[in-house]
């Protein structure tokens, strides 16, 4: 990690984007609800390395998730897994979830509506960060996971060897 990305986002307050980035994840939440996508529960979409995807964040995204999602279930791996993901294959983060969750699902006849969904939902994530001058910092979810750990606002978990 270069030194310049230790500290980048400590200062990121959700209390100052929370409802907005809600109402943003509500138009999309509402957008899946009328496409109605089936959830077998498998939990693919948290074993990401299994499943050959990344999920991907602002850094908005990240701060919330940091501050309004219970502890993590699992240890931080290297971008395996998420650590919001239940023994039982749950999630437990499913209110702070980011878009790239929000917007993931394995039914076969939703996956024609998955790049449509999600560009729409991220060009207004973008807008808002625009807008309220957040830092955009989209990338993996470990990545702000470990910068977080290593600032000390991801709770202390084993590191699982990989």
């Amino acid at each position: 990690m270069m030194p310049s990305e230790l500290g980048a986002h400590a200062g990121l307050d959700p209390a100052r984007f929370r409802d907005a980035l809600k109402v943003v994840y509500a138009g999309l939440d509402d957008e899946i609800r009328r496409l109605n996508p089936a959830c077998a529960v498998s939990g693919r979409c948290c074993r990401f390395e299994e499943y050959g995807h990344t999920l991907f964040l602002s850094a908005p995204e990240a701060a919330l998730l940091l501050a309004d999602a219970p502890p993590p279930s699992r240890p931080l791996d290297d971008g395996a897994t998420c650590p919001w993901q239940d023994d039982r294959g749950r999630c437990t983060a499913r209110e702070a979830r980011p878009l790239g969750c929000r917007v993931y699902f394995c039914d076969p006849a939703y996956q024609e509506h998955l790049p449509d969904v999600g560009e729409a939902a991220i060009a207004r994530l973008k807008r808002l960060v625009e807008e309220m001058g957040l830092p955009w910092d989209y990338a993996p979810l470990h990545r702000h996971l470990r910068i977080a750990r290593d600032e000390g606002r991801f709770p202390t978990l084993p590191v699982l060897a990989s």
